[in-house]
């Protein structure tokens, strides 16, 4: 039988505090979605002052980068690159901002934000996930 990583309660929450210290730090209101590798909530978090669409944006970047087993910039560069045929792929977040949290090389969830610019969304998603030394 193969085991595989999973986040735990006390991950959740940790990724959550190091991305919202980031976010607030930079003075960033943005919306930080934690979801586990089969793209299910986990958490969900919306600062003061981001937009509402961006708890919805969020998570579909986190879902997109769980399932697809990669960063969601990684969709978004093919589709810019000329692979239009993705935009037809049944994931919404395939912008940049949605990164996995990969354990041993295995995904073990994601963390999805939106509210500034997709590469600040990403710079936050990365500091959540670095928290768990993991990433």
């Amino acid at each position: 039988m193969k085991h595989k990583p999973a986040l735990a309660h006390d991950d959740v929450v940790r990724i959550l505090d190091h991305a919202r210290a980031e976010a607030q730090s930079n003075q960033w209101a943005v919306t930080i979605a934690i979801v586990d590798d089969g793209g299910h909530p986990l958490a969900l978090e919306r600062l003061d002052g981001a937009s509402p669409a961006s708890a919805y944006i969020a998570t579909e970047k986190a879902r997109t980068a769980a399932l697809g087993r990669r960063p969601s910039a990684a969709y978004e560069e093919m589709i810019n690159g000329g692979r239009t045929a993705f935009l037809s792929a049944p994931l919404a977040g395939m912008i940049e901002g949605g990164v996995p949290v990969l354990v041993d090389g295995q995904v073990a969830g994601a963390v999805g934000v939106s509210g500034v610019k997709s590469a600040q969304d990403a710079q936050v998603a990365s500091a959540g996930i670095a928290s768990l030394g993991a990433a």
